[in-house]
């Protein structure tokens, strides 16, 4: 399974970007969706997540200003980022889980590629 994100760029303080995510190949289905973020010198965090019911998971910092979505049809994963901060600067990175048929041995975990989101003050 291919994840590809896209919608990343150039924003400033106080701005808003909407990040795509789509999963390709054969799937199953797809368990939880989520999107991480590694900023220069940094461990790589979670900064959302959203299961298959629609349940959802969000860093403290990201809280109230960050919506997580998927639209299971399409296979596809967005973050709705406003009121961006400096500190939001990062590579986005989209992650799923979830199984490419039925039966044992048939789960998977994928990552996209990445998207730089970079926040000038």
């Amino acid at each position: 399974v291919q994840l590809q994100a896209s919608g990343g760029g150039l924003v400033q303080a106080g701005g808003f970007l909407r990040l795509s995510c789509g999963a390709s190949g054969t799937i199953f289905s797809i368990n939880t969706m989520g999107w991480y973020r590694q900023a220069p010198g940094k461990e790589r965090e979670l900064v959302a997540a959203i299961n298959s019911g629609g349940s959802t998971n969000y860093a403290d910092s990201v809280k109230g200003r960050f919506t997580i979505s998927r639209n299971n049809a399409k296979n596809m994963l967005y973050l709705q980022m406003s009121s961006l901060k400096v500190e939001d600067t990062a590579v986005y990175y989209c992650n799923a889980d979830g199984r490419i048929g039925k039966g044992w041995g048939t789960t998977f975990a994928s990552w996209g590629q990445g998207t730089l989101v970079t926040v000038s003050s």
